[in-house]
């Protein structure tokens, strides 16, 4: 009978190295250049083309958890690349993550953040928590800094439920990996002065779900209302924002209907008030 290999469902021996939970680290020792901030400068970048860009996120906190929602439009200078990019996406069961930037690089952060958020628990046998989860997120973004100094910056936004508070909570951060944790709301993207100044009026600490995604929605309509580079509800299309709610229930993407409903609800609202809701004077 042959004898028990130990070794079996090990990483083989050209893998073996540090014993690290961060994939990201992994991969930095055995092959750095698949990291994104490692990369060249991409070709058309290079060649002096626009390359697009992802635009506006929102976020708002309610009792019990957070809404992420981002409009739909990826724009290349002055031209529309994309209308229908995706910008929100699930972190891991109990966060959601986003970015606004140049949206190639961006879809790489958030995978490579998503196998970070994984490996380590497979690795450790539990989940990170929020802090951990932010802080392994500035990580990522402070090894893209070399691209971001030659225009090639992406900013996500990163937020979830933090068990230990029972609440939602939300971090921005900057081009070089600062990370600051916001309260009640926030938004990041070219069109994020005009959504964070509808949410300044709309948002109550004691929002409902549905109502902070109304909320969410309603700030992405005036993001689009002033910003060219933000898309609002396209209904001829059946382009509509995308929103995410995270809870003690996991993570859920809004469907397609539910989604639709509102942003419907807010273009029929603006047709009698086109600035939008008012907020009580006193």
């Amino acid at each position: 009978m042959a004898s028990h290999d130990s070794r079996i469902g090990r990483l083989p021996g050209l893998f073996a190295g540090p014993d690290t939970s961060s994939f990201t680290e992994f991969l930095g020792a055995y092959n750095p250049e698949l990291l994104p901030g490692r990369r060249s400068l991409p070709a058309a970048a290079r060649a002096g083309e626009e390359l697009p860009h992802a635009t506006t996120i929102v976020a708002v906190t309610y009792p019990g958890g957070v809404v992420v929602a981002g409009d739909r439009r990826a724009t290349a200078g002055n031209v529309i690349a994309q209308r229908d990019v995706e910008k929100v996406f699930r972190a891991d069961e109990f966060s959601a993550i986003a970015v606004a930037g140049t949206a190639g690089i961006g879809m790489e952060l958030i995978r490579l953040f998503q196998v970070e958020l994984e490996h380590y628990e497979k690795r450790e046998g539990r989940t990170l928590s929020m802090e951990g989860k932010a802080n392994r997120l500035a990580t990522l973004v402070r090894g893209n800094l070399g691209m971001a100094m030659q225009g090639l910056a992406v900013v996500p936004l990163f937020a979830g439920y933090d068990e230990e508070r029972d609440g939602g909570r939300i971090f921005s951060y900057d081009p070089a990996g600062g990370r600051y944790e916001e309260r009640d709301f926030y938004s990041i993207g070219s069109g994020s002065v005009f959504a964070r100044g509808a949410l300044k009026k709309l948002w109550r600490p004691d929002l409902s779900p549905e109502d902070a995604a109304l909320v969410c929605v309603q700030a992405l309509y005036d993001a689009a209302d002033d910003d060219s580079a933000t898309g609002g509800p396209d209904l001829s299309r059946g382009i509509f924002p995308v929103v995410a709610v995270v809870s003690d229930e996991g993570y859920r993407r809004l469907g397609e209907d539910e989604v639709g409903a509102l942003a419907r609800s807010v273009v029929e609202g603006r047709n009698d008030s086109p600035g939008g809701p008012t907020a009580p004077l006193r």
